[in-house]
């Protein structure tokens, strides 16, 4: 394992570059506009008012119809900044909801999108991968295409769920 000074010293100089910085700034910035958009053309869907942007792992914010917030359940639009790509997944909204229903899943064998192998130590229930790796050259294909991947997930997801009882 190297050394946390080492580690430091590699950090520093690259933040000397700058470059850095300003992609994890233009990153943000799209992810705050692809949150926007999402949000006004879907005004039925409650739709987290920031991002999570946890430590450089992933930055999402959620996108919830009613069907899947009455069941207590949350669809999270992910970038995960090691693998870089967009996911989607489908989460419960603590630990015991999402153990409930990835049983659900896991015991229907359905197989439309992964689901994940266990919950322990995972955030999600049900991943699907929409952009790997995503075109940052044109901002707008890349917000449809995540645009329409969410939705087809979130419609894959709710008619799951109206055909095997879960409620």
């Amino acid at each position: 394992m190297t050394p946390l000074s080492d580690l430091m010293a590699e950090y520093r100089r690259q933040l000397e570059r700058g470059i850095v910085q300003e992609a994890y700034r233009g990153l943000m910035a799209y992810l705050s506009s692809l949150r926007s958009h999402i949000e006004a053309r879907h005004p039925d869907c409650a739709v987290s008012g920031s991002l999570y942007l946890g430590t450089m792992d992933m930055t999402y914010f959620s996108v919830t119809p009613r069907s899947l917030a009455d069941r207590r359940l949350k669809v999270a639009v992910v970038f995960l900044h090691e693998a870089f790509r967009f996911e989607v997944w489908l989460a419960g909204a603590n630990k015991q909801v999402q153990a409930a229903f990835w049983k659900r899943f896991r015991a229907s064998g359905w197989d439309r999108y992964r689901v994940v192998p266990a919950t322990r130590g995972v955030d999600a229930i049900v991943e699907h991968v929409l952009a790997d790796p995503p075109d940052f050259r044109d901002l707008d294909a890349l917000t449809e295409r995540v645009e329409r991947g969410t939705f087809a997930f979130i419609a894959d997801v709710e008619e799951f769920l109206s055909g095997h009882g879960a409620g």
